[in-house]
């Protein structure tokens, strides 16, 4: 299970850091709010290597079995290298490359809150408070990384809950009630 969880695991890392290191540096071209959408797109699809790792699992070393709980398993840990690697290209490209990032996002979230009509004390205290944030976890690198490690293990875990559904299969039993197909 090792390789093949290390495989597909640093493969998909690999895949959304690439996307991270070649999207994000453009994010005043791109826009916050597409940014948002490019960066989950990028997530589902490094996560689609946690299907291919389960079913990868299922037919060379299970022998074209596997169960839920398996699949999960070998599902949740390919998810969980995919998100280490993520937030280590995070931590080196905004602090070695984008140490302005959050400065760009604070003006961007102002100028949306003027935008929308906010009064100037609403815009004050979203300012204090994207400040606040900033405190507690830009400039500390622990929580950083800890925050960081939840943006994309939600979407992982939908991707191995579905993968480990779709992928399951039951042994056939010597009295034939268990049939090899999706059960």
């Amino acid at each position: 299970m090792k390789k093949v969880v290390l495989t597909f695991g640093l493969i998909s890392g690999a895949i959304s850091a690439g996307l991270m290191f070649a999207t994000l540096p453009f994010i005043d071209k791109i826009g916050f709010d597409k940014g948002a959408y490019v960066g989950y797109s990028a997530m589902v699809l490094a996560f689609l290597l946690v299907f291919f790792g389960i079913r990868s699992y299922r037919d060379h070393v299970s022998d074209g079995y596997i169960s839920f709980g398996r699949a999960f398993s070998v599902g949740i840990l390919i998810t969980l290298i995919s998100c280490v690697c993520y937030v280590i290209a995070w931590e080196i490209i905004y602090f070695n490359f984008l140490p302005d990032f959050w400065d760009k996002y604070t003006n961007y979230v102002v100028q949306k809150t003027r935008n929308s009509g906010a009064s100037a004390a609403e815009v004050a205290k979203q300012v204090e408070s994207l400040k606040s944030f900033k405190v507690t976890y830009f400039d500390k690198p622990f929580w950083n990384a800890l925050l960081t490690f939840t943006e994309p293990l939600p979407v992982g875990i939908v991707v191995t809950l579905l993968s480990a559904v779709i992928l399951r299969r039951k042994r056939k039993t010597l009295n034939g009630e268990q049939q090899l197909a999706a059960s």
